[in-house]
């Protein structure tokens, strides 16, 4: 998936999730002063933002298949290295970086498998390539009360559960498919308040990602409903969302 939407919109459905999840993903990569590292699928800029608060801008490239995102992480971060390219062919040469890292990325590659490949070429031998997919196939990840919620109205809509390193394990059997060794797994759990229901939903019709796009697809009473579905699950405001994402680091 290329996601078309502006940087804004993506930052406030799900920004708020990604950016606090950002440092516990560079925790987990054991990132390092003076590790120059690439940021494969950087959306608008959270991981990026993290890399460069922790390395410096010199250290850090970030690569999306976005427009918008890419114009954006370049005006957020003007001394990044910021190119357009898919994880499954990323305009490096081989072991360029001491790291690669994808944030909430592997799951919407055309080619996981073919992009996980490509972030090991293009680090040095010995490097970490690390990735985090939201929990959606266990329930633990931010959307999980909205698709239990599109279900209702909607029975068989498929949701995000089916896709890739969406469910524990999985991310790493794609990492060592890929041909990445001493595979280790791990969950990176972030927990988000929000202060109005308003607040909550409203980013939902944005048309971000798959939810937005199932939100953009009905008329307004079905998406009225699927508001008021949303609302019964909730607690009463304010409250916390506690979202889970499942991590795996390699060595190449």
């Amino acid at each position: 998936m290329t996601f078309t939407v502006g940087a804004d919109a993506y930052d406030r459905f799900m920004g708020r999730y990604s950016q606090p999840l950002a440092p516990l993903l560079v925790n987990f990569a054991r990132v390092a002063d003076g590790q120059r590292v690439l940021d494969v699928g950087c959306g608008p800029g959270a991981l990026t933002a993290e890399l460069v608060a922790r390395l410096g801008a010199g250290a850090v490239t970030a690569v999306d298949p976005s427009e918008p995102f890419v114009a954006a992480v370049r005006a957020r971060q003007p001394e990044v290295e910021v190119r357009l390219a898919a994880a499954e062919d990323l305009p490096f040469g081989d072991e360029t970086f001491a790291a690669a890292l994808a944030q909430l990325v592997v799951h919407f590659m055309a080619d996981p498998i073919a992009g996980l490949r490509e972030m090991a070429r293009v680090t040095q031998r010995g490097g970490t390539v690390a990735a985090c997919v939201w929990d959606h196939a266990g329930g633990g990840g931010p959307l999980a009360l909205f698709w239990d919620a599109a279900r209702e109205l909607e029975p068989g809509v498929r949701g995000e559960s089916e896709l890739a390193g969406a469910r524990r394990g999985h991310l790493a059997e794609l990492f060592e498919s890929a041909g990445l060794r001493d595979v280790e797994e791990g969950a990176l759990t972030v927990d988000v308040g929000h202060p109005t229901f308003d607040e909550w939903w409203e980013p939902f019709t944005l048309g971000v990602g798959p939810a937005g796009a199932f939100v953009a697809r009905l008329d307004p009473p079905r998406q009225a409903q699927l508001r008021d579905l949303c609302r019964e699950r909730l607690p009463a405001a304010p409250f916390v969302v506690s979202a889970r994402a499942w991590a795996a680091r390699g060595v190449v």
